[in-house]
């Protein structure tokens, strides 16, 4: 709220008033103090330094900010290659829609020939430990073999079977499984959706690091794959502004590609911590976009509705000071008779700021003069 503003003609006013309390011969009386209550003649010039407004009733108010659309990323998803290699042709072109498992590209890999051949020695050095383990149990039972060869030959089984197991788990991580060893990798799309992004060309070469190399352009994934019809829109919503937000609330967007049009969602997030340095949060919500006017990485202007019905009461913000560690207004009771109020506040908006308790709708308060008001208390106080 807004301390005292001294003024000169306000100054000499209130101290007129304070020397000894009466009118001048032939002037207007001296205002009058009655507790918290100053009263100031009609005749009084002190009048035409005062102004008053009506308290009224506070709606629910629209935050109007700036946003920026992005995919989606609960149906969305950035395809980067698990293997080094080089790209030996590209199946799928921005716009296509894609399916599980359909290819997106075909990459020679010498790291996922090494993949295919471990898998395929793993897989030879099982089925050769299994016959001998079959071989030497049944030595065994005809007493043609020792426990001690029967105990290495299971050994070595486990060991076959474990080494197996990982190989074939290492080459299902690529999307693949054991058979010949050919160096060809496909990579596959994880999801349905539509392909919107493709950063990837024949005979470029890639490698599995790239989403941790420095180089921005490099941290580009090769493909982005996602569902257009939804999108997200964050915003940075100031500090000030948090306490009139929830989940589920609606927002309205606007886009200067359509005028005169307006797209509906709802938040859906919001931030735990401020940026310590803009001291704003971010604030995420959800956009149905089914005609696919609207575009990732749009800046648009979302309109955020404070609520649903009016909240409390309102005054200009500068009818509220501030007088130790409380907040005051001044409250017309009658014609030239004003009383001072304490006032609990909210948060302001656009000049106005809500007063939560103190004050009720149809009241008048005054918003310039209040330091005249104070003074004159203060010197009658202090007399």
């Amino acid at each position: 709220m807004r301390p005292f503003r001294s003024t000169t003609a306000l100054a000499l006013l209130a101290g007129a008033i304070a020397c000894g309390h009466s009118a001048p011969p032939g002037g207007p009386p001296p205002a009058r103090v009655e507790g918290q209550t100053v009263e100031i003649s009609p005749s009084s010039p002190q009048l035409a330094h005062l102004a008053v407004e009506d308290v009224m009733p506070r709606g629910a108010g629209v935050f109007h900010l700036t946003g920026r659309l992005a995919w989606d990323d609960d149906v969305s998803v950035r395809v980067y290659a698990p293997v080094a290699g080089r790209v030996l042709r590209v199946t799928r072109a921005p716009g296509e829609s894609v399916k599980v498992g359909d290819p997106l590209a075909v990459i020679d890999s010498p790291d996922f020939a090494e993949a295919q051949s471990d898998a395929k020695k793993a897989a030879g050095d099982l089925a050769l430990a299994t016959r001998t383990l079959d071989r030497v149990r049944d030595l065994y039972q005809h007493g043609a073999a020792a426990r001690k060869d029967l105990d290495a030959a299971e050994d070595d089984h486990v060991r076959a079977a474990s080494e197996d197991a990982r190989a074939r788990a290492k080459l299902a991580l690529y999307g693949a499984r054991g058979g010949s060893v050919d160096a060809v990798f496909s990579l596959r799309s994880p999801i349905v959706g539509t392909l919107v992004e493709r950063n990837v060309a024949p005979g470029q070469e890639v490698r599995p690091d790239q989403m941790l190399a420095s180089e921005t352009s490099v941290l580009q994934p090769l493909f982005v794959v996602t569902d257009p019809s939804q999108l997200w829109v964050w915003v940075d919503v100031p500090e000030v502004s948090l306490a009139d937000l929830r989940s589920g609330q609606k927002i309205e967007l606007h886009s200067s590609a359509y005028p005169g049009r307006s797209f509906e969602g709802h938040i859906d997030f919001i931030a735990a911590a401020l940026d310590p340095a803009t001291r704003t949060a971010r604030v995420r919500g959800t956009i149905p976009n089914p005609d696919g006017l609207l575009k990732a990485e749009m800046y648009v202007s979302v309109d955020v509705a404070a609520g649903d019905e009016p909240v409390g009461v309102e005054v200009p913000a500068k009818a509220v000071f501030l007088d130790g560690e409380s907040r005051y207004v001044f409250v017309e009771a009658a014609p030239g008779r004003f009383q001072r109020q304490r006032v609990a506040v909210g948060a302001e908006r656009s000049g106005h700021v809500a007063v939560t308790s103190g004050l009720a709708a149809g009241q008048r308060v005054v918003t310039d003069g209040s330091l005249l008001l104070q003074q004159i208390l203060d010197s009658h106080s202090g007399a």
